[in-house]
């Protein structure tokens, strides 16, 4: 069953947290489908993904920066935050973040399969 999905333009400023969050005012919004690597070291008792997380940072503020952004909300997740695809000026940005190598797919994050949907090969290259 598909979840119900609700996608909004954005106007207002948003900032990147890491290279897989994103913050548009009070909202944190979770990009699903992807795991990028970490900023700060990785947590213990966690398996986090290679990488640089300053790069993957750098590369998600590239992607949305002065872009028109729509966000699929998907729902929340344990932190509060919410769960969505978002575009940049209509592209995914965890295709972008695939595609510039700074994330990995992970299908059971992908949320009806929307990420897959809009870049397949990708999320297929880029697995872990």
């Amino acid at each position: 069953m598909l979840a119900f999905t609700t996608a909004i333009a954005l106007t207002l400023s948003c900032s990147v947290t890491d290279g897989d969050t994103i913050r548009c005012g009070d909202e944190r919004i979770r990009i699903t489908g992807i795991d990028a690597p970490e900023t700060r070291r990785c947590r213990q008792g966690r398996q986090c993904v290679p990488g640089d997380g300053a790069a993957s940072t750098r590369t998600m503020q590239a992607a949305v920066e002065g872009k028109r952004l729509t966000i699929v909300r998907l729902g929340r997740d344990r932190y509060g935050r919410t769960l969505g695809v978002v575009y940049a000026d209509g592209k995914n940005v965890a295709c972008a973040q695939l595609e510039a190598g700074q994330a990995f797919y992970i299908e059971r994050w992908d949320d009806d399969g929307l990420v897959a949907a809009d870049c397949p090969d990708l999320a297929a290259a880029r697995t872990v």
